[in-house]
């Protein structure tokens, strides 16, 4: 089963609910299994680097289907930085994302830019949640 638009959208809905609960602005990005954007959102005087911050940890963590922070302690090894660069470079292996998983099947992922690294996680979670 595909992540569908809706779903999506109620993905990056919760994850803005989130960040609003902690006073924080975020950008937030759904992507499917292969790290293509399907949503994206930016609140009112988000910082401009989090737009790319927050699809880069989405690609990462959809492309090893776990949170992108679980990857930060090996991003400088040569075969992850290998991917990165066959990939293209977009993946960013740093704390924000989280795996959109059902039925045992990666489906995409959520990241976040904008706030602390956990921050960022928690609000990615907190979006998926909404599934």
């Amino acid at each position: 089963m595909a992540l569908t638009l809706e779903e999506a959208n109620r993905i990056a809905q919760g994850a803005l609910a989130k960040a609003q609960a902690l006073n924080i602005k975020i950008n937030v990005a759904v992507c499917d299994t292969g790290g293509r954007l399907i949503v994206f959102q930016r609140m009112d005087n988000a910082i401009w680097a989090g737009v790319y911050g927050s699809q880069g940890k989405a690609v990462a963590s959809a492309a090893f289907g776990r949170p992108s922070g679980d990857l930060t302690e090996r991003a400088d090894h040569p075969t992850m930085r290998g991917i990165v660069a066959a990939e293209g470079g977009h993946a960013i292996l740093g704390q924000g994302a989280v795996p959109i998983i059902r039925n045992g099947v990666v489906e995409g992922a959520c990241g976040v830019g904008g706030g602390t690294g956990q921050q960022d996680e928690d609000c990615a979670r907190a979006g998926v949640e909404q599934l």
